[in-house]
């Protein structure tokens, strides 16, 4: 694996915690906001059924699974973008192991 100067990582994983902390507010308002604003949210139906409890029953657990498809691809985006190669790592340590 090859080093990569501080300046680089400290970058990179600014950027990274960054996208993790917005996905954590998404996937706080999907599951506890939505509940703040039950009332008002009533008034909208999706399928029969008040928007907030929709939210609350399916509407959040598929906002988390896309939020997972979207950590994924925005993640190999940054990997490529800093010059982080999975298949790359793969190959250098082929045929290598660790004693533990």
């Amino acid at each position: 694996m090859k080093k990569i100067e501080k300046k680089v990582a400290d970058a990179y994983f600014k950027e990274r915690t960054r996208n993790i902390i917005i996905y954590l507010i998404i996937g706080f308002l999907a599951s506890f906001g939505v509940v703040l604003f039950a009332e008002p949210l009533s008034e909208i139906t999706i399928n029969g059924f008040p928007f907030h409890y929709f939210m609350g029953a399916q509407g959040a657990i598929v906002i988390f699974i896309l939020l997972l498809f979207v950590n994924a691809k925005v993640s190999d985006s940054i990997d490529k973008k800093y010059g982080i190669d999975e298949n790359k790592n793969v190959q250098l340590s082929a045929g290598k192991s660790v004693d533990h």
